[in-house]
């Protein structure tokens, strides 16, 4: 038989409490709420075939007018040769088709197929209802100041130039 694991400084206890000496670490903070958001979505995703990121791509091709698997890539923070790979498996499971871009025959573009725009529906659905129970313990005011927080934080604004400041 194996050992049993020794829970590093970053496991939660049982019963779901946070360690007290972590419980106000953001980074502690933020991995947990990650996890347990990713478990929630997961379990929204399965029924549909695909994962949360796999969503996130659909999201991303599904504009009014079509992409080029570099400019899905570039929406998303995606590198190339992972978005290649993200879009094989959307290929494969007939969610999304490469074409020739009509404009520009050197380039090709990513659309959704008919099954793809279902797909997007029906999981994008679930997603939302994913993040409500994700949500959940927090008022409709708490969870969009939860929202706006984090967009700040993981887009923040360009700094204004020294030069402009007064």
């Amino acid at each position: 038989m194996g050992a049993v694991p020794t829970p590093g400084p970053d496991d939660q206890p049982p019963g779901g409490e946070p360690l007290p000496a972590l419980a106000g670490r953001l980074g502690y903070l933020l991995k947990h709420a990650q996890l347990r958001l990713s478990e929630l979505t997961g379990s929204a995703m399965a029924p549909f075939g695909i994962t949360g990121r796999q969503c996130a791509v659909l999201i991303a091709i599904d504009s009014q007018a079509p992409l080029s698997q570099q400019e899905v890539a570039g929406r998303l923070g995606v590198d190339r040769t992972t978005m290649v790979l993200l879009i094989d498996e959307l290929e494969n499971k007939g969610l999304v088709q490469r074409r020739r871009d009509p404009d520009d025959r050197r380039k090709n573009v990513v659309v959704l197929t008919g099954a793809g725009r279902t797909t997007l529906r029906d999981a994008s659905r679930a997603s939302d209802e994913a993040e409500q129970l994700f949500l959940g313990n927090l008022s409709g005011d708490e969870a969009a100041q939860l929202r706006q927080a984090l967009r700040a934080i993981a887009f923040p604004a360009p700094a204004e130039p020294v030069s402009q400041r007064h």
